[in-house]
This record gives C-alpha cells, sequence and structure tokens, in this order.
C-alpha cells in the first residue's frame, strides 16, 4: 500500500517557484472596462470597435454585465467575446440595477485599473488612456470624466436635463466628501485597492455608482477630473425616468444619515408613508360625508391603501421583478394577504410595548418599523419572488453578425 501524499502551501511555492517567469506574469491587465447593460444589444458592436481603437497599445478587457435583456443584448456580447478573449459577459438572472452591475463586474477582474462607462455611445471612450495615464502619474485614486469643466460640454443634452444634472451634482457635494464638478458623471477609472477598500459599504442600489463610491470612503479620495463631450444616444433609450431620481435621493439621505436604512427598506416605507396619508384621507371623507360606519370606512380606506402601496411597490421597490399583465392580479392578492398579517404583527407588538409602559410614540414607531420589515421581507419573496418564464427574446442574427470590423 503506498503511503498518503500529503502537499503543504510550501511545497506548492517551491514547484511555483521553477515555473519560467513567462507563465506566471503573461500579458498582466492595464485596464478592465465595466460596462452595465440593458437592451442595448445595436450599441455592443459598435462599442466594443471604439473600445479597440481608443484602448490601442494597452493591455484591457471589457466586461459586459447583462441584466438579461429581453432584446438578447447578452447573446450578441457572448458572440463577439467567442472570437475576442478580451471580451467577458456576465449574464446577470433575477438581478437588475446599474449600481450592483458595475460592482460585479468590478470584483469580477483582477485588473489593478477599473473604468466603469456606459454601452449607449455617449461617453467617450477616448479619454480613458488619459485617465489612465493621471492616475499613474499622480498617485490618484479615482480619476473621473467631467462634462461641467475644461474641456467638458453636455452636448446636445435638453435644458431639463441639464437643469436635472445641476440640481444632483449639488445634492451630491453633500456626501461625496471632495470637490467635484460632475459627481453625476457615469465615466471613471478607479484603482482597484480602493475598491476594495470602500466596496462593503457600497449601498449598491440605484444608478450613480460614483456617488456610492465616493461617500463610502472613511479618508480623503484622491480624485482628478478629464473633461469630455457628452455624446447622443444613437439606439436604445434613456433609463432615466423617476424611479431613478427618487433612487438618488434617497442614496444621498442613506449615506447623509448614516447608512441607516437599506435602499429598499427606505424605499418600501416611503411607500408606506404615502398608503398612510391616502388612508386617513379616504376614512376622514368616508367617515364624515357617506357613511356613519367606522368599520366599513376603515375597511375600505385600508383596502384602496393596499391596493395602492402595491402598485407604487411594483413600480418603485421591486421594479427590477415588476408584474405585468395577469400576474398583477395574482401579485395583488398575495401582497393583501402578506400585508394583511404584517398589520396584525404591527397591532399587536404596539400594544404589548404600550401595555408594558413604553411610550405610545414609542411603541408605535417600533410596530411600524416590524410590519414594514416583514411585509417587506414577506412580499419581496410571496409577492415578487415567484418564478415567471421570461418573455420570448427576438432573433439576434443580424446584430450577431455585425460588419464591423474590429482589429487589435
Amino acid at each position: 500500500m503506498l503511503p498518503p501524499l500529503t502537499l503543504t502551501i510550501a511545497d506548492f511555492l517551491d514547484e511555483t517557484s521553477t515555473l519560467p517567469v513567462t507563465a506566471l506574469r503573461c500579458s498582466p491587465l492595464d485596464l478592465a472596462v465595466v460596462l452595465p447593460t440593458f437592451n442595448e444589444r445595436e450599441n455592443i458592436p459598435l462599442v466594443i470597435a471604439r473600445l479597440t481603437e481608443a484602448l490601442r497599445g494597452l493591455a484591457w478587457e471589457a466586461i459586459f454585465v447583462d441584466d438579461d435583456s429581453p432584446d438578447g443584448t447578452a447573446e450578441v456580447i457572448a458572440a463577439h467575446a467567442r472570437w475576442d478573449s478580451r471580451i467577458r459577459v456576465i449574464h446577470r438572472i433575477g438581478r437588475r440595477g446599474l449600481s450592483s452591475a458595475c460592482i460585479e463586474g468590478m470584483m469580477a477582474t483582477s485588473a489593478p485599473v477599473v473604468a466603469v462607462m456606459d454601452a449607449d455611445l455617449q461617453h467617450d471612450e477616448t479619454i480613458l488612456p488619459k485617465m489612465l495615464g493621471r492616475l499613474r502619474a499622480e498617485s490618484l485614486d479615482v480619476v473621473v470624466g467631467t462634462r461641467n469643466s475644461d474641456g467638458g460640454s453636455m452636448g446636445e443634452f435638453g435644458q431639463w436635463r441639464v437643469m436635472l444634472s445641476r440640481l444632483g451634482r449639488r445634492v451630491s457635494q453633500s456626501v461625496c466628501g471632495c470637490t467635484l464638478t460632475d459627481p453625476m458623471s457615469g465615466i471613471f477609472v478607479m484603482r482597484r485597492s480602493f475598491l476594495l477598500d470602500v466596496v462593503r459599504d457600497l449601498q449598491g442600489g440605484g444608478f450613480k455608482i460614483l456617488v456610492d463610491v465616493l461617500a463610502s470612503s472613511s479618508v480623503p479620495v484622491r480624485i482628478a477630473e478629464v473633461g469630455y463631450t457628452f455624446g447622443a444616444r444613437r439606439h436604445g433609450e434613456s433609463k432615466l425616468n423617476v424611479v431613478v431620481g427618487i433612487e438618488y435621493v434617497l442614496l444621498v439621505l442613506n449615506k447623509r444619515l448614516g447608512r441607516i436604512l437599506p435602499l429598499h427598506l427606505a424605499l418600501y416605507m416611503l411607500v408606506g408613508v404615502v398608503g398612510l396619508v391616502t388612508h386617513l384621507a379616504i376614512f376622514l371623507v368616508l367617515s364624515h360625508f357617506v357613511t356613519k360606519s367606522f368599520v366599513a370606512a376603515q375597511v375600505v380606506a385600508t383596502f384602496v391603501a393596499m391596493v395602492e402601496n402595491f402598485l407604487l411597490n411594483n413600480m418603485l421597490t421591486f421594479r427590477s421583478r415588476g408584474l405585468h399583465g395577469a400576474e398583477m392580479l395574482t401579485g395583488a392578492a398575495r401582497f393583501v394577504a402578506a400585508c394583511s398579517f404584517g398589520a396584525w404583527a404591527n397591532i399587536i407588538f404596539a400594544r404589548a410595548l404600550w401595555q408594558s409602559g413604553v411610550e405610545w410614540y414609542v411603541a408605535g414607531a417600533a410596530g411600524i418599523v416590524l410590519g414594514s420589515v416583514w411585509n417587506l421581507s414577506v412580499s419581496s419573496v410571496f409577492t415578487w419572488g415567484m418564478l415567471r418564464r421570461s418573455p420570448r427574446r427576438e432573433s439576434v442574427e443580424e446584430v450577431l453578425v455585425s460588419d464591423i470590423e474590429v482589429s487589435g
């Protein structure tokens, strides 16, 4: 019988130390470019071609993080990746969100420097080498592409978009801890070592990852800016809407208040406040002008508020898993059932605290928090967590076979 084979870490190190240097250090990466995508299939060949041209002379890779785009974006990327090892795709199922996609992409590379930019062709990829050069030469943590400083321009931005960007800049300055002309920028480069310092404190919600990164640093960030002109979108649709604005405000508040609440819970409680106002308004109207029955007014007001909460949560809190069509009816029924138990738990818990001598407002607040946490936890699984069949994807053949020449 042969003696058992045992290997130690020292044995392994001795073995690898005899390998040629070229085997251990083969084409080290200079830069990884992370591009979150959703319904960008027509832009993929173009952005790959532009990155290839802009990053000549650098060892780079592009990591596309796709949130299961129904237009087949992930398949288009995979087709390019099959013949270009610099192209990678992370195809996310059941998860959505620009910030979380950026975090996954940045953590998926070993490159010492990571860049983040959009795949919609609005960010100028030609400034990436300059940003990388400044990062290295000046020993910086982050270099941001700016539209609001020397060499920068909003391009063909509409007036209202310019106003929103300026408003967002003023709001974000209060939490970033550094002076930036364009904290709303979506193109930046960052040292991986800096990312590892802040990644565990990132909220990961919303669409403005840069603000999250800068606000999560416990030490002053060594930062600089490089100007660029914001381009016009050629294909697809903008992701900016009211929901994105709400998420951004909540992100800033969360960072400002010491990361008290997760973004999903904050959104859920915001919806709950709206539902409470609706409940009280309907109850007052019914009880004073329609019926003298307290119970009838309370039942109607509660039902309407629950339905409103379901619709708002479907649009805001759980929009990445939003229900549509016939799913709305079954989802609403599950939501009402889950929240009914949460309301009961709220009342029982608050009453127990009050009877034990706790001030009524403290007991009431504790009951609300308990009910909100319960409803969010149960609803995320019971209402919006049910597996649903994905819509049939469109044909991607005409995009897979691109006539755009990409050379190394």
